[in-house]
């Protein structure tokens, strides 16, 4: 298991190569990307996204835990970028190795709506009409109640 939280960018094939190939046993690779995108006004300048280090990868850790301990996971990887990121940039990845895609699916999908919702980040929006900081949505909390 591997927890990434920087403020640089990844290679997404590098990661996911390098992950693949370390899981050997597993017939499902599931990864992930999120991408920061434009408000709906299309005017996001950059998105600034905050997080205290030590307790923000202790987190994520426990988060992946909890997969690794509801699915048969051969491995998990989880990056999570910090710092000032333009539209179109990466935000995340995350890459779930099982012997059966059902597993890989399952917990990546359950990974991605924890570390939404649960995962101790913030961000704020800069857009021309100034800046804003994200709140979390109905819909978010609404993706936990199913896991």
């Amino acid at each position: 298991m591997r927890i990434a939280v920087q403020e640089s960018s990844f290679d997404l094939g590098a990661e996911a190569n390098a992950f693949a190939a370390g899981v050997a046993g597993c017939g499902a690779v599931v990864t992930f990307t999120g991408i920061v995108r434009d408000v709906a006004q299309g005017d996001l300048d950059v998105m600034e996204i905050e997080h205290y280090p030590g307790m923000t990868e202790k987190a994520i850790s426990k988060i992946a835990e909890e997969a690794k301990s509801r699915w048969s996971l051969g491995d998990v990887l989880v990056i999570h970028r910090y710092g000032r990121l333009a539209p179109g940039e990466q935000i995340m990845m995350v890459a779930t190795a099982a012997r059966h895609r059902k597993d890989a699916f399952e917990a990546a999908e359950y990974l991605m709506d924890y570390l939404k919702s649960r995962a101790p980040f913030w961000k704020k929006e800069f857009t021309s009409d100034g800046a804003e900081w994200v709140e979390s949505k109905d819909e978010d909390e609404d993706a936990l109640r199913r896991w």
